[in-house]
């Protein structure tokens, strides 16, 4: 049995049903399924996708997105997200650490196509919209031939590299297989009683397990409808609350809460159909839950990250919610714990760090022996996240120990900024942190020690920044200073930084 399954089992269960609706488009889980097998066919025959292969998509929220994610999981391959709000750079690497095959692509960044062709001409390139390489999706599909099957694929197979930022400067791909979304959907479904006769409702990128993994895979794995928006705006998200077939359930990040309240139409926008709204990817502030409460809806609360699926600790619908900024209990499915830096348990009411383990947590990194066994301890996850637990157990996170910014829903690594700007040749060394925003939660400031002798202006280092990085990525401040503060074995003091911010 593989993933792409239990979309074939709901397809025998109600074939009429809407699976998926996009635009002007309904998909039904008949349709939805013959799309995924011709997808694996097409795969196979014509490209020669095998066990193990990997398949990037560089794309918006499509329902493109979910075939080929099935079709990887039926031929035991493994997709690929690409972020689009990454640099081509970025992107690059990406394609080349994951040695990738095919890559699928939106004509909108199709930017990639030429520079992919020059260093990795011997990646596959199938266009979504467009023909960027004399291959649309369609095309293909319509040419696929066979049973759009290989041998030995299950659940245990690895079906997903996600690739996010480490503190090495470099993105790490944390390698998910099938089993993982089987047991994080089993979560979900019991954190929100999300059932088959819920409508979901995707505004979040797909390229992050978030958008993907809190509630769309589990509502088509349940048998759900999910109504898919390419990106998020408040306008097209408020207007699907008013539509006839509205949602019963959204995941949203505190910066599109944000937005959705602070618009003009938020008070007069009928909610009376969504039974809860489920935030995370950060700590969420205190007046946006009372903000979505005050209109009748209840927000729940999901922790985890990247390596979790993400589901790991949540807040449940029906159970308590008024525990301040707890982000709940450890899963139906997964064990989480607060430990000290030896990896013993602490005590309820004492911080220390967030370990997670169970069938939802990665298998590894992708490539990364040395990464994977820092963070995997006899399969435990180790979050590098600062938390304690109440004395009903209930885990109230408080900080990072990782040196990660959370900009908008979107982890920023300050390991990587300063990597960038430490090859500007008038840049001696830099520092990274967040700066509190009322908008997006946080935002990278630089602090940057220039060479002797050089000369470098804050719009200078941002065109360097912006060359290499996307742009949720560039400093919001350039802070010239004579030196960085350090310990007594050279690594820099960033608290002392945010203490000088402060």
């Amino acid at each position: 049995m593989d993933l792409a399954d239990l979309i074939d089992r709901n397809a025998a269960f109600t074939p009429g049903k809407a699976a998926i609706r996009f635009e002007a488009q309904t998909l039904t889980y008949a349709g939805f399924a013959a799309r995924i097998a011709a997808a694996a066919r097409a795969l196979k025959s014509q490209l020669g996708v095998g066990r193990g292969d990997r398949v990037a998509i560089l794309a918006a929220n499509h329902p493109d997105y979910l075939v080929l994610l099935y079709a990887c999981a039926r031929l035991g391959a493994m997709l690929v997200p690409l972020n689009w709000r990454l640099a081509v750079a970025e992107q690059m690497f990406i394609l080349s650490d994951a040695a990738v095959k095919v890559l699928v692509v939106e004509d909108a960044f199709a930017a990639v196509v030429a520079p992919l062709a020059q260093s990795r001409p011997d990646i596959r390139v199938v266009g979504i919209d467009c023909r960027p390489a004399g291959t649309s999706l369609d095309d293909l599909l319509g040419r696929g031939s066979g049973d759009g099957r290989n041998p030995h694929v299950d659940l245990t197979c690895p079906l997903l590299i996600v690739y996010t930022s480490g503190t090495t400067g470099r993105p790490k791909g944390a390698v998910l297989r099938q089993e993982a979304l089987v047991w994080n959907a089993a979560m979900s479904q019991h954190a929100s009683g999300l059932a088959a006769s819920d409508h979901v409702l995707t505004v979040l990128p797909l390229f992050h397990v978030g958008g993907l993994n809190i509630q769309t895979t589990p509502a088509l794995q349940a048998g759900a409808t999910v109504t898919l928006h390419a990106r998020f705006t408040p306008d097209a998200t408020l207007a699907a609350f008013d539509a006839p077939q509205s949602p019963t359930l959204v995941t949203l990040v505190p910066s599109t809460i944000q937005a959705l309240v602070e618009h003009p139409r938020w008070r007069q926008t009928d909610l009376s159909r969504l039974r809860a709204l489920t935030t995370g990817s950060t700590i969420v502030p205190q007046p946006l839950i009372d903000a979505v409460m005050a209109r009748g809806v209840p927000v729940l609360q999901v922790y985890g990250s990247t390596e979790t699926c993400p589901v790991a600790i949540y807040t449940r619908l029906g159970g308590d919610l008024g525990r301040g900024n707890s982000t709940g209990l450890p899963g139906l499915y997964c064990e989480a714990r607060v430990v000290d830096d030896d990896g013993r348990e602490v005590q309820r009411g004492t911080a220390g760090e967030v370990i997670v383990r169970g069938p939802n947590v990665f298998h590894e990194y992708w490539g990364n022996a040395a990464a994977t066994a820092e963070a995997l301890r006899e399969g435990w996850y180790h979050t590098g996240d600062i938390a304690t637990r109440d004395a009903d157990g209930y885990f109230h996170i408080h900080d990072r120990k990782k040196n990660v910014i959370i900009s908008g829903g979107e982890n920023i690594y300050p390991a990587e900024i300063e990597r960038v700007l430490g090859d500007h040749p008038a840049v001696a060394e830099a520092a990274v942190i967040g700066r509190p925003d009322p908008r997006w939660q946080e935002v990278p400031v630089a602090y940057v020690v220039l060479r002797a002798g050089a000369s470098a202006d804050a719009a200078a280092l941002a065109r360097h920044v912006g060359d290499h990085l996307a742009r949720f990525k560039l400093p919001r401040d350039f802070v010239f200073v004579d030196s960085l503060p350090r310990t007594a074995l050279g690594k820099v003091q960033h608290f002392r930084l945010r203490e000088l911010l402060g």
